[in-house]
Parts: structure tokens; C-alpha cells; sequence
């Protein structure tokens, strides 16, 4: 027989490591700790999420409803011009007030989550001086 030597090559990657390391943290269950700077960033964003999402539906169904007031005004002229005007008008209406409804919807957010902020900001207020 021959003399077979069985060897193992290794060779190391910081980048790949780095990369499984981040891929690792996704599967493992939330820390308790969570750091209080990422917690206050989290809430901060969680704060126009709702509104931001709710004014761009709205947003998208004004659109729609405008395009099909000028569809039915356009082409279908003799049934359906003055139903496509007033459905026209009432997707620019939508349009319109998708920014109020992002506004209002985010100020609610904001009071909501306002106790829970200022806590953070005081703790880390704290830690710096």
C-alpha cells in the first residue's frame, strides 16, 4: 500500500468570518440588553413607519382613481365624461391629502412613543456626564 498522508488545508478569511458572524447574529434570539442607542433609533424610525405607509397607499389610490376619471372622460366621452371628472377630482382630493394624513398619523406615533424616548434619552444623558 501506499503512504497516504491525509492532510487538511485551512485557509482564513476575515471577511468571510465577519460575513457568518452577521449572518449568526440574524438566528439568534433577541438580547435582552439590546444597546440603548440602537433602542432609541429603533422607536425614532417606528415613529413614521405607520404614516409613512398609510400616505403612500393613499397616495397610490388617488393616482389611480385620477387616472381612471381621465380614462373615463377621455375615452369612453359620451357615457362617462361627467362621472370621470368627479372621479378625477376626488383621486386629486386623495392625492392631496396623503401629506395632512402622514403628518397627523406621525404626530399620534410621536406622542405615543414620546414617554418611552425622553426614559432613553434621560438614561443616556446620564451615561455621558
Amino acid at each position: 500500500m501506499e503512504n497516504q498522508r491525509d492532510t487538511f488545508h485551512y485557509t482564513y478569511s476575515a471577511k468571510q468570518q465577519e460575513e457568518i458572524q452577521n449572518i449568526r447574529k440574524k438566528y439568534l434570539p433577541p438580547e435582552q440588553g439590546e444597546d440603548k442607542m440602537a433602542q432609541l433609533r429603533r422607536l425614532d424610525q417606528s415613529a413614521t413607519k405607520k404614516g409613512t405607509v398609510l400616505s403612500i397607499i393613499l397616495g397610490i389610490v388617488g393616482c389611480l382613481f385620477l387616472g381612471l376619471g381621465m380614462c373615463c372622460s377621455m375615452v369612453w366621452m359620451d357615457i362617462l365624461f361627467f362621472p370621470g371628472i368627479l372621479i378625477g377630482i376626488l383621486g386629486i382630493a386623495a392625492i392631496a391629502f396623503a401629506y395632512p394624513l402622514y403628518i397627523h398619523v406621525t404626530k399620534k406615533e410621536r406622542e405615543k412613543l414620546a414617554p418611552q424616548v425622553l426614559k432613553l434619552v434621560e438614561e443616556l444623558s446620564t451615561l455621558e456626564s
